[in-house]
């Protein structure tokens, strides 16, 4: 299954899980019904930044839309081994950031994912899933990374590691002149509205 299908599949699977009609999801999202229609049917590319916007909308981690239920659907148990040659990797049309999926299918609370990000680029995530308890941490292995969460700056150098929840919008710039490379690990955590901090 090719990453665009897969994108479109786990969209549908997701958007039905919750009872969601393509109005339903276009208001929560603010991504208009034709665009998720079009996402659905794989007849156009999401950026990151729509894809974000979605994973808001269902309440989910953006990583979400890259997990394969393919295995469990045919009644195979899933694999806890994927190797390198078969992870799936998607590249984002706005910024050409190259996402991969590390993780095996097999289930867990943890999601490990690798980026190359071009010099010269920047991502603005909005990252404020506010049915979810998301955390994550990044590991800059090459290059620089300044990562701006909610209004703070952190300017990362290669074995920096940032860690950081999902509550908040997150903006991603490379400032360098060459490809950025790091790792994402991310767990979501049984959520509990009455921990959440009042305004």
């Amino acid at each position: 299954m090719d990453i665009n299908t897969r994108i479109a599949q786990r969209l549908r699977d997701l958007r039905t899980a919750r009872g969601y009609s393509l109005e339903t999801l276009a208001e929560r999202s603010g991504v208009s019904r034709s665009n998720i229609s079009l996402i659905e049917r794989g007849q156009s590319s999401p950026t990151a930044a729509v894809l974000d916007k979605l994973a808001i909308g269902l309440s989910v981690a953006l990583a979400s839309f890259f997990e394969d239920s393919s295995d469990s659907d045919h009644g195979a148990a899933p694999s806890p081994l994927i190797r390198a040659a078969d992870q799936p990797q998607w590249q984002d049309p706005a910024s050409g950031y190259v996402r991969r999926r590390l993780s095996p299918p097999a289930p867990s609370p943890l999601q490990l994912v690798q980026v190359v990000f071009p010099p010269g680029q920047r991502v603005s995530l909005d990252s404020a899933v506010h049915d979810a308890d998301i955390h994550q941490q990044v590991w800059l292995i090459e290059g620089r990374m300044d990562l701006t969460v909610g209004e703070t700056t952190w300017a990362l150098a290669a074995g920096d590691c940032l860690a950081m929840q999902l509550n908040q919008p997150i903006v991603f710039h490379n400032p360098g002149a060459q490809h950025a490379r790091y790792v994402v690990a991310l767990t979501t955590l049984p959520f509990a509205p009455t921990a959440r901090r009042k305004p």
